[in-house]
């Protein structure tokens, strides 16, 4: 998985010359899996830490605007294309050998050579310094969503006239749409629609213009960021419901006054919501956004449908979209729930996977430590996979969810008497001046208000809170380390000579139990005074020794085990991955390794497959297999998949191609899956090796790599499998 950050440091810093980057360029913007906003942010990031000379910052920009809508990693915040099909499917990246380098181009100067002449076509859009009718000058590319590319514009009229705000953003027509005749008709829609959209929580379109082929609208210039890049924050883990509610209520109020006038958003997700830097919730792009209430005035509704371009994003599109239903107003609050979610937790409900899929694996979001039933009930509402259930309007949502604060009067919708208009005139109030901090900030609001004790408790169980059982014995646990205040009265007599029942456990006093037993990688959650423990051991009674051990502390009145006994055999590799495989599953099973075999059963001559998605931060990805006869088989990296560099929360099938064969011996053995956020080794380590040479130098150089960098992204997962010869 080639990786863009990277490329630019190894040219910055020397180590690759200017022709062998852009010889690689081409090769690692087709195969990182990111959309083209994820991979403009990431250039925008490394060009303000060094600036690139500005023919090669230009140049990579503009290979970026060009790439195809597939371009797009599974499961991400960008709008795809559906296809024509009648199966409902999406168009995306096949994923199957994207741990594997692709061919280097044939040349340096073939590859410039085409970009060139494709800059020369008529097709070509228009990019950074460029100027749209001799009046707009594009001066920074703000992002790149479905249709469009979003530009910062200098408005020469505005500077010739001294207006104080001569800036306005201009989204330019995609080249992928450009040979679509509806493309042009879905961009003057939206300039039409969303000027009937005149909402504050709405961003204002001015007009729809052309510049030759160039089609184009302009916008009001907004000075803030998209909340998208809040919440992909890497130390963003959520936020109070106090400090989550202003945006809610301003996503709520833009949704429930489009809905109000019949139109649904379609595609709502945190990149098309800005928050600006004086505290306004804005939502944008209502570009696909579809009439629902069909009048005999909107006979053009008749002759063009935007949902016919068949573009969604499928993190947040409900399970009617993706099945090609009418669209419904509860589209929209199937997203608004999933962004509220991310907002309260760091977290997609339901691991960023498509709401279809979520629903045929029985997905149930787990609910957020902070909210009150009322609150988890209007918010779980809005998540239902069945719109019969889900929650029927954006009112009836905030009526649920927003509960801390009273709604304004009636008057600033437009109607009077109208369902949605105190919902949608409702000011920030004082909420507007924490958000602006929040925006500033970005991330940190919760541990700010702990006292000094409180916070460093609060640390130590940081690595420990991310599922909501273990977020439930949260407080406990901090107030068991944070020394206790004195009391105002000394107990009566009574009091002190009865007996003092045990304090409840804490992930405090368990974590450190389980790492001392031996031959076992193990996590625990707790909910009051029951503990629950999931894992492998490998010693011989180690369920006993688990019992007597933890179902014996004071204040254990349960113990539920969900605990795999396994081989003696597999002692040494559970000790070696014990507490990374503990700190994933801790802090919400952040990387993921999924076997395609049903059951993780697999017969002599199957394929070895398997799924991996990866944290939130850019990783590098380690997928080993131990097998019984003592032996180690490297699959990536390795001499079939060198490349294992992986972005943020990526996703990737490997061995679909049939590289990795079943055979004897057979029996227990296991696939491990290691993150770390440096790569393992120098060099590529043969494809297979014993396992005690490889697992003294894994040691060796995961201390290296825990004292260099620390040791909190390092993370494990381990999948037994059992292999069996075939008849058997």
């Amino acid at each position: 998985m080639a990786n863009l950050a990277h490329l630019i440091r190894d040219y910055q810093s020397g180590v690759l010359s200017h022709d062998a980057f852009v010889a690689r360029l081409d090769s690692t913007l087709t195969t990182e899996g990111l959309g083209s906003a994820r991979l403009l942010d990431i250039l925008g990031e490394a060009h303000a830490r060094t600036p690139l000379p500005a023919d090669l910052h230009a140049e990579i920009r503009r290979r970026i605007e060009q790439l195809p809508v597939s371009n797009v990693a599974t499961g991400g915040d960008e709008t795809r294309v559906q296809t024509a099909s009648g199966q409902g499917g999406t168009t995306v990246v096949d994923d199957s050998a994207a741990l594997r380098v692709p061919p280097a181009p044939s040349s340096p100067s073939g590859t410039f050579g085409a970009t060139l002449a494709q800059s020369a076509s008529p097709d070509h859009v228009k990019g950074t310094g460029d100027t749209l009718n001799n009046r707009f000058v594009l001066e920074e590319c703000l992002g790149v969503g479905g249709m469009g590319t979003v530009y910062k514009a200098l408005d020469l009229r505005k500077l010739e006239a001294s207006d104080r705000k001569p800036y306005v953003a201009i989204k330019v027509l995609n080249v992928q749409f450009r040979g679509n005749p509806k493309s042009l008709i879905a961009l003057q829609r939206e300039a039409r629609k969303a000027q009937v959209l005149a909402h504050r929580n709405i961003v204002t379109v001015y007009d729809f213009d052309r510049d030759g082929a160039i089609v184009y609208l302009t916008m009001e210039y907004l000075s803030g960021k998209p909340l998208s890049q809040i919440l992909r924050t890497p130390d963003f883990h959520g936020m109070p419901v106090g400090a989550a509610l202003p945006i809610v209520r301003g996503m709520s109020a833009a949704l429930a006054y489009a809905h109000e006038r019949g139109f649904v958003h379609c595609d709502f997700k945190p990149a098309n919501v800005f928050l600006t830097e004086t505290g306004e919730v804005k939502v944008i792009d209502f570009g696909i956004a579809r009439v629902f209430q069909r009048t005999e005035e909107e006979n053009d509704a008749t002759v063009f449908d935007p949902g016919s371009l068949g573009a969604l994003t499928p993190a947040y599109a409900s399970p009617e979209m993706l099945e090609h239903l009418e669209p419904d107003p509860r589209d929209d609050i199937y997203a608004l729930g999933c962004i509220t979610y991310e907002l309260l937790t760091g977290r997609h409900p339901f691991e960023r996977i498509a709401a279809t899929q979520a629903r045929a694996a029985h997905r149930e979001p787990r609910r957020p430590d902070q909210l009150g039933a009322r609150q988890w009930r209007a918010l779980r509402a809005a998540l239902s996979f069945d719109r019969a259930t889900r929650t029927p309007s954006v009112a009836r949502f905030v009526e649920g969810f927003c509960i801390d604060e009273p709604r304004a009067a009636n008057g600033a919708s437009g109607k009077g008497g109208g369902a949605f208009n105190a919902l949608s005139g409702w000011p920030l109030k004082a909420g507007v001046a924490g958000l602006a901090v929040l925006i500033a900030a970005g991330v940190g609001v919760y541990r700010h208000r702990l006292s000094p004790v409180e916070q460093d408790a609060d640390r130590q169980l940081s690595a420990a809170s991310d599922t909501p059982v273990q977020r439930a014995s949260q407080a406990a646990a901090v107030q068991a380390i944070a020394p206790a205040a004195p009391r105002a009265e000394s107990p009566t007599p009574d009091q002190s000579s009865r007996a003092v029942p045990a304090p409840p456990p804490t992930l405090a006093m368990v974590a450190p139990l389980l790492a001392k037993l031996p031959c076992s990688a193990l996590a625990a959650s707790i909910d009051g005074r029951a503990v629950q423990l999931r894992g492998f051991v490998a010693q011989p009674g180690g369920i006993d020794k688990l019992k007597e051990t933890v179902g014996t502390m004071p204040g254990v009145d349960a113990l539920k085990l969900a605990v795999q006994p396994l081989g003696a055999d597999t002692c040494e590799v559970l000790d070696e991955y014990a507490p990374y495989w503990a700190r994933n599953w801790q802090t919400g099973h952040l990387a993921a390794l999924r076997m395609h075999a049903p059951g993780a059963q697999l017969t002599e001559g199957d394929p070895l497959v398997v799924d991996v998605t990866t944290p939130g931060y850019d990783s590098y990805v380690n997928i080993d297999y131990y097998m019984l006869d003592g032996s180690v088989i490297h699959m990536v990296p390795g001499p079939r998949a060198k490349d294992n560099q992986a972005p943020a929360h990526y996703v990737a099938t490997i061995g679909s191609a049939g590289d990795w064969i079943v055979s004897k011996p057979f029996g227990t053995e296991l696939v491990v899956l290691l993150i770390t956020p440096a790569p393992l080794f120098d060099s590529l380590r043969p494809e297979s090796e014993a396992r005690a040479d490889y697992l003294h130098a894994l040691d060796t150089r995961l201390r290296q790599i825990a004292a260099k960098v620390g040791q909190e992204r390092i993370v494990a997962d381990i999948v037994p499998i059992t292999t069996r010869a075939r008849g058997h």
